[in-house]
């Protein structure tokens, strides 16, 4: 089912949006902004190649570039359109060697198409994988944090021009500096940081990524053509389980050190009429409970909200009151069913009472 992509032009943009969105579970930021990036960089210097981490060299330079900050801020703070290639040259300038291949840090959400926008303005490949396979809020989350791969040097930029650059003893205080000054840049700027060679690109990447982004968003897409809702086909083709279907009754939601966080409160619908769901995030959905407290999924299992009539992912900074939509469930990468995966993105790290089970025995 999974057709890799091997380059992306201008109409791959719209699937990757919306698998992107799909992959996001709610944050990551909405990938539309990306995707007009994307469009107008690929116009400009035509398609971009998508490469498998293998065909790299060992000693190339591989970048992550990514937005950092709360989705919400999105909402009325927009790039400028040049901020992450400034990330970009700042980090390479630190370094004192150009990029050869930009990475995906998330696959998800705008962090799933800002990155193509990068590679084309730079005219780079991109790798055919990411760090998290999803969206996590924190930037120590990351497959490249388990293979021991380090932060720093990491640059930031902002739409007024600044650009700073960061020096910490580990990926955890990469995080904690780097938000604090995300909010005195108005909450979101663009970063690059994780810079990796080849061969420490081959130990931590997640495979696959670009290409499972792509053909999600084609699924959407066709089945949206054919008048059916995506998630009976999402569930067959990714043993996904469709966990909840009903009406946004409650939104709790407040912008706060850099993250949107909240709840969602759900009234079901049809075969679950009389129950509840309550949903939790931090940027992303990191917990699905039922009405009695009873978690039908956790992080790092993937929790993705779509809408009842259309299929389309919704994000936490765009879902409100009477919503319909189906909560839908889908199992993580097994790295980070692994001790060292949950003591960084397990449920008990963001101060759940809950232990990870997996979705599927859930």
């Amino acid at each position: 089912m999974m057709k890799p992509i091997k380059q992306i032009r201008l109409d791959d943009m719209g699937h990757i949006a919306l698998g992107g969105a799909f992959l996001g579970t709610g944050g990551g930021g909405d990938p539309y902004i990306g995707k007009l990036m994307a469009e107008q960089a690929i116009r400009a210097t035509g398609p971009v190649r998508v490469i498998d981490v293998d065909d790299l060299a060992d000693d190339a330079l591989v970048v992550p570039v990514a937005m950092m900050g709360a989705p919400t801020v999105m909402l009325e703070k927009l790039p400028r359109g040049d901020e992450a290639i400034s990330a970009l040259r700042a980090l390479e300038a630190v370094l004192g060697r150009k990029a050869d291949a930009i990475f995906t840090i998330e696959a998800g959400g705008l962090n799933s198409t800002i990155p193509i926008a990068v590679a084309a303005t730079a005219g780079l490949p991109i790798v055919d994988g990411d760090g998290m396979g999803r969206a996590f809020p924190e930037l120590q989350m990351v497959s490249m944090t388990m293979a021991g791969v380090a932060a720093c040097p990491m640059t930031m930029a902002d739409e007024k021009g600044n650009a700073i650059t960061l020096n910490t003893v580990d990926n955890l205080s990469t995080e904690k500096f780097a938000r604090s000054i995300t909010v005195e840049m108005g909450g979101a700027g663009l970063i690059a940081l994780y810079p990796m060679t080849g061969a420490e690109a081959k130990k931590a990447t997640l495979r696959g990524s670009m290409s499972l982004i792509h053909n999600i968003g084609k699924i959407v897409e066709e089945e949206q053509a054919a008048n059916r809702n995506c998630a009976d086909r999402l569930a067959r083709e990714l043993d996904g389980i469709r966990l909840f279907e009903g009406r946004v009754m409650d939104v709790d939601r407040r912008t706060t050190g850099g993250f949107a966080r909240g709840t969602a409160l759900i009234e079901g619908l049809e075969g679950f009429a009389g129950r509840t769901m309550r949903l939790h995030f931090q940027n992303e959905f990191l917990v699905a409970e039922t009405d009695d407290g009873t978690a039908l999924a956790t992080t790092p299992d993937l929790i993705c909200l779509l809408d009842l009539e259309t299929g389309v992912p919704i994000t936490t900074e765009t879902m409100g009151y009477g919503f319909r939509v189906i909560v839908f469930g889908l199992p993580c990468d097994p790295a980070w069913r692994s001790d060292h995966g949950l003591q960084l993105v397990g449920p008990r790290y963001f101060g759940y009472e809950h232990d990870y089970v997996p979705i599927e025995d859930l």
